[in-house]
């Protein structure tokens, strides 16, 4: 949309027609509660530092649990928190409107402008906003208040798997418009059809342009009747090819995207695209990244999209709320398929308010996105069987009646999209497509009985799609065998060992069913969650297959020789610098790559050809069972033009329990614990826990939920790094791990 938007408090990804960008960093804010708005204003308004409480400045978008939501020792904050800033109004238009239009904010937010409040919100994740026409031109404090208490009569539920993050941690915007403007441009597209409504609808003179993919001008009029595109291009996820449409009002202009496809669910078998036959290969997102929480920039959400096209997916499920318009952009112009949900996540089914909540985010959500050609799917819940926050027994009646509301209401919003929900079997049948809960090798059963249960599953339900698997990854574990192993109610060791065949295993079986229609791993990327403190890093769900701050885990390659067209190779274990064995003892080695075929070098010699097979698990037929040295051994693959080498020791000794710690600085800005035996032999198996510190002129980097960015960490193979933020000077940083001698490093 064109408006004349001159304020942009985080980077606006509208077009703005004039005006000035301000300083983003001209905020304040404090985590806590104040008693009334003038003693937020106070300071502002006359011109002096306030000491008591302590104000901070601040860049937007901001979360105000961007590190504690990972802090080892502390439940992250829930509760009020205020910012501020002063802003310069400048309204060109006679009798025009001034907005704030925020992009989302957690969780529930007043706005005060000269000290009145102008505009309130329920809700952290939908668009929204507030109009503060009447202050008229002039400089005037803002103060927002965002609150993320714990409220049971608002979902998300505090029972959900993330955490609920409070904070102005999307983009806020000051929006100038004319006296009579828009307000939304509803756009439906049915075969070459194009119909194109306006809110308000009774605005007289409107005109209308629709632009082609290569750029010609293919329709210019009005927007009374549907408009028809002959032989429009379709967009599919190997050519996302999309349309302009731009509405003109007097001085207002309005553009957005679409595109023209034709989907299908068949019942008891595959998804079409187009007309042709698609398997669906996907994953899942939660807006979180290591050290700004909820709050990503731009560029952050752009790598991940792109991390996430280039690992091969064609579809993502945005879990468990509608997510910034930023990302839905991206999923048109890269070619990736939208499931997009609400927050109705667990928790049961509240009062009527709690239900107003659930509609009024649902209408949100399709309002403000169904114009995306990417979304095919809108989710009504997640997890909706679980215990809820009400009583310990499951309200089937009440969350039935909710969700057939949902779905009544999304089939009035949305004709043409199907509902889906996962996991809440009693419901299964309100909604137009339903995925179960199916974790072979990791929740229930072993990896091996995944086609069994998928098919199971596809039988069953006349519309099927898989959305979570896959399992935990402590970034750096590593094993030499046990990959059938059981522990406590999960399988596996956490080892990037198991979860690479488990995914193995799985992308190779959904390749070969005729009737799947496709499947969504669970997740992407690492992410916070406060109901995860005991994991190997605390309050970190680990089922990414990249880290929290984007860094591939060796399971990210393994889809990739699935899943991209783009030539890949990837030697396993470039985190492992230790392997370990009897001498003479063969070990495999695993290639992932997509290529016909692979050759591998061990210590300069070639050890033979594999060529790619689906049917020789693991790896596609590449790996190889090969005699390491003692000591030193370097690994080459060779395919075509791409090549790939690791380096590493491999350790014969055998070792007893852990009796040391000691310390090394491998990096500039890395250090390694390690642990050892009573004989100094390097500890393999240990998952002990290791706690850094530092003293001196120094800081480490911590609270980001990663394999390095953790102060208190389980050893993966007896190992643990941590990085420094900063050194000004000389300092110690230590490590501890209980029942040892604490160690020293001097810096």
């Amino acid at each position: 949309m064109t408006k004349l938007c001159v304020l942009c408090f985080s980077t606006c990804v509208l077009a703005a027609t004039a005006g000035a960008q301000v300083n983003l960093s001209q905020w304040q804010f404090v985590r806590t509660d104040m008693a009334n708005v003038w003693e937020v204003e106070r300071p502002v308004k006359e011109g002096k530092p306030e000491s008591v409480p302590l104000w901070q400045d601040v860049t937007l978008p901001h979360c105000y649990n961007a590190e504690d939501g990972v802090d080892p020792d502390v439940n992250y904050y829930q509760g009020a928190a205020w910012y501020r800033t002063t802003i310069e109004v400048a309204n060109p238009y006679a009798g025009g409107h001034t907005l704030l239009e925020f992009e989302g904010a957690g969780q529930k937010t007043q706005v005060y402008v000269d000290g009145r409040l102008m505009g309130s919100h329920v809700g952290g994740y939908d668009r929204w906003t507030v109009d503060i026409s009447e202050v008229g031109n002039g400089r005037h404090p803002i103060a927002v208040r965002c609150d993320n208490s714990r409220d049971v009569e608002m979902i998300p539920s505090d029972m959900s798997d993330f955490c609920l993050y409070g904070g102005l941690y999307r983009p806020v915007h000051l929006v100038y418009l004319p006296e009579r403007y828009i307000s939304d441009v509803r756009i439906d597209v049915e075969g070459d059809k194009v119909s194109v409504k306006t809110s308000p609808s009774n605005l007289g003179e409107v005109s209308c342009s629709i632009v082609s993919p290569d750029g010609k001008t293919v329709y210019e009029g009005g927007i009374g009747q549907p408009i028809r595109i002959r032989k429009p291009v379709l967009w599919d996820v190997d050519s996302p090819s999309l349309y302009t449409l731009r509405i003109t009002f007097g001085q207002q202009v309005i553009e957005r995207r679409f595109g023209f496809r034709i989907y299908e669910f068949r019942e008891h078998g595959p998804f079409f695209l187009n007309g042709r036959r698609l398997l669906l290969k996907g994953t899942h997102r939660h807006e979180d990244h290591a050290g700004v929480g909820a709050a990503m920039t731009d560029e952050q959400i752009r790598q991940e999209m792109q991390q996430i096209k280039d690992m091969g997916a064609n579809f993502i499920r945005l879990g468990h709320y509608q997510q910034r318009d930023l990302v839905l952009d991206l999923c048109d112009s890269l070619g990736i398929l939208v499931w997009e949900e609400i927050p109705w996540c667990r928790g049961g089914v509240g009062g009527e308010e709690y239900q107003q909540q659930a509609h009024r985010m649902l209408e949100n959500m399709i309002t403000q996105h169904s114009h995306h050609p990417s979304i095919i799917l809108w989710g009504l819940g997640n997890e909706n069987d679980w215990p809820g926050d009400f009583s310990t027994v499951i309200d089937t009646v009440g969350i039935r009646s909710l969700m057939t509301s949902l779905n009544d209401h999304a089939h009035q919003l949305d004709p043409q999209r199907k509902t889906v929900i996962r996991r809440c079997d009693f419901c299964a049948d309100i909604v137009d497509i339903y995925s179960p809960s199916i974790w072979a090798g990791w929740y229930s059963r072993s990896f091996t009985d995944y086609c069994e249960m998928e098919e199971a599953a596809i039988a069953r339900f006349p519309h099927f799609l898989h959305a979570e698997w896959g399992g935990d990854s402590h970034a750096g574990r590593h094993a030499e065998s046990g990959f059938d192993i059981e522990v406590g109610d999960k399988k596996g060791d956490w080892s990037e060992s198991y979860i690479v065949r488990l995914f193995d295993w799985h992308l190779k079986e959904q390749a070969r069913m005729p009737n799947l229609t496709g499947s969504a791993f669970w997740t992407f990327k690492d992410f916070c969650t406060p109901l995860r403190p005991l994991n190997p890093i605390p309050y970190v769900n680990q089922k990414g297959v990249v880290q929290r701050d984007g860094t591939p885990k060796e399971s990210y390659y393994v889809f990739q020789s699935y899943w991209a067209s783009q030539p890949m190779l990837h030697i396993y274990g470039h985190s492992w610098p230790v392997r370990w064995g009897e001498e003479g003892e063969p070990r495999e080695v695993l290639v992932y790559s997509n290529q016909p075929e692979v050759e591998l070098f061990v210590n300069g010699q070639s050890v033979g050809k594999r060529k790619r097979n689906i049917e020789d698990y693991p790896a596609q037929g590449f790996h190889w069972s090969v005699v390491l040295q003692r000591g030193t051994n370097t690994i080459k693959a060779v395919a075509k033009d791409l090549s790939d080498e690791i380096t590493f020791e491999y350790q014969t000794a055998h070792w007893g329990k852990p009796a040391e710690v000691r310390l090394t600085r491998i990096a500039p800005d890395l250090i390694e614990a390690q642990l050892y035996d009573a004989n100094g032999i390097r500890c393999l198996d240990s998952s002990d826990w290791i706690e850094f510190s530092i003293a001196g002129d120094g800081e480490l980097l911590v609270n980001q939920g990663t394999a390095t960015g953790s102060r208190r960490i389980q050893a993966a193979n007896g190992r643990a790094t941590i990085r420094l933020r900063s050194l000004t000077g000389p300092c110690f940083v230590g490590a501890r791990c209980d029942g040892l001698p604490s160690a020293l490093i001097h810096l």
